[in-house]
């Protein structure tokens, strides 16, 4: 399970930080910004192997599921097949 910044926002951050100083912006009167996008990244079978389970609310709150079934990463927001959650008997 990982919980960070949504790597693609931050480049898109950066650009417009890179925009801004080709345009004549001086770096030192920049803001300083932080994320604002986050994304919540859940693997299953890493946690059956830890022996943990995961709460099946959490997992359709998730941005992105890892199951590795036939190389395959479940995002639940666009994928409406079945994913099990250990020791839950939730699908």
């Amino acid at each position: 399970m990982a919980y960070g910044t949504d790597i693609g926002d931050q480049f898109r951050l950066a650009a417009t930080y890179v925009a801004k100083i080709l345009r004549g912006a001086a770096p030192r009167d920049l803001p300083v910004q932080e994320p604002t996008k986050f994304e919540l990244i859940i693997n299953p079978k890493t946690a059956r192997a830890l022996g943990l389970t995961i709460p099946a609310s959490l997992v359709q709150r998730a941005d992105q599921v890892i199951e590795r079934l036939r190389g395959s990463v479940h995002q639940p927001g666009r994928f409406r097949g079945h994913l099990s959650v250990a020791g839950t008997g939730a699908r």
